[in-house]
């Protein structure tokens, strides 16, 4: 790992172009390993000596957020450091290499103080640069945004602690300060941090509860795609909690909890439980997977597609403690409209038909 960097600059990678809600994993950003003649050090000083300005306060403000890690387990700032240890340090969010330049975007802020602001991001909006995605971003709107805020240097850049995809709309959470992000981040990581989804998906769920359960991880054939592994041979530790609010026979509104934030976690156990995301093309939504594929229906469906040409999935709600003032906070945030209108039409075409037809 290149050891010329500032101790918490980032660097992108085309791995993470596309992964967008990469909520609470942590990603390397330094990788290394002390010589088999190293001799007993405190972690905190070895990182000075290997990693250019990284400050012994900020070091230590990582090692308490747990973003410190050896041979895979987070250690504290007084560790020493022993032969062939295996020396991490990781962040909530990847690593960029690309200058993140201010442009004025629209954004809607829903709460903003000296330590961290919330926004509701609408689908489309892209949250992190990346690869073919170097401009137009939630983070160079917020560049713009915090330009002139009081102390501000050259250097200045909202952090990331959680991300969600492109088409995702919803609330999101990015702190102003260090400090207030590695506090939030550990919050994560911890899964102390409440949230909550709203989602339609295809079909309704046998169980109007229920939870899944299933290591989720990179499809072994797709790249592009999270798979889920029950039998925990690959991927990463993943449980979501579901609940049924509305079924309209051939699609449901449901809200899920999440207790971990893979990749793409909600789409990939939707589609492992046999219901995935309405308009959602790469886990196969975007075809008709529940009644006939022929006639009027068939129409209705093309149209819906078109009303909300993204995968159905919202943001809702964040529910988190004030990093540094220690207060409960939360929001919450109504469904966008291309949802609602989607619930909307099929509540009327589930009505026209009657309220026990069931599905072609």
């Amino acid at each position: 790992m290149p050891e010329d960097e500032d101790f918490f600059e980032e660097h992108d990678s085309p791995e993470f172009a596309d992964d967008e809600n990469v909520e609470n994993e942590l990603y390397e950003h330094h990788r290394i390993i002390a010589d088999k003649g190293q001799g007993l050090l405190r972690i905190d000083k070895f990182l000075m000596i290997r990693i250019e300005n990284a400050s012994r306060n900020k070091i230590q403000q990582a090692a308490k957020a747990g973003n410190i890690l050896v041979n895979g387990e987070p250690v504290r700032q007084n560790y020493r450091v022993k032969p062939l240890d295996v020396i991490s340090v990781v962040m909530a969010h990847p690593p960029r290499d690309t200058e993140v330049l201010p442009e004025e975007i629209p954004l809607n802020i829903v709460y903003e103080d000296e330590h961290l602001l919330v926004l509701n991001k609408d689908a489309g909006m892209v949250v992190h640069p990346g690869y073919a995605n170097f401009d137009g971003t939630m983070l160079n709107a917020l560049v713009w945004h915090l330009r002139h805020r009081p102390g501000a240097g050259p250097d200045a850049m909202p952090l990331l602690v959680h991300r969600i995809d492109k088409d995702t709309s919803g609330i999101i959470l990015v702190a102003k300060t260090e400090e207030a992000q590695t506090r939030i981040a550990r919050d994560f990581f911890d899964h102390t941090i409440k949230r909550t989804y709203q989602a339609i998906v295809w079909g309704t769920p046998r169980e109007n509860e229920g939870t899944i359960t299933g290591h989720v991880g990179r499809n072994l054939n797709n790249r592009l795609i999270m798979a889920v592994f029950p039998d925990g041979s690959h991927g990463k530790h993943a449980v979501t909690h579901y609940k049924v609010l509305r079924s309209y026979n051939y699609v449901s509104l449901i809200e899920c909890r999440l207790e971990t934030g893979r990749t793409h976690q909600i789409r990939a156990h939707m589609k492992h439980l046999g219901h995935p995301l309405f308009s959602d093309e790469r886990y196969g939504g975007n075809q008709i997977l529940k009644g006939t594929t022929s006639g009027t229906y068939k129409k209705f469906v093309e149209n819906c597609f078109r009303l909300c040409p993204r995968q159905a999935l919202h943001a809702k709600s964040l529910g988190f403690i004030h990093p540094v003032t220690g207060q409960e906070m939360f929001f919450d945030s109504i469904l966008p409209s291309d949802m609602q209108s989607l619930l909307d039409r099929w509540e009327r075409y589930v009505s026209g038909r009657g309220e026990n037809q069931t599905s072609q």
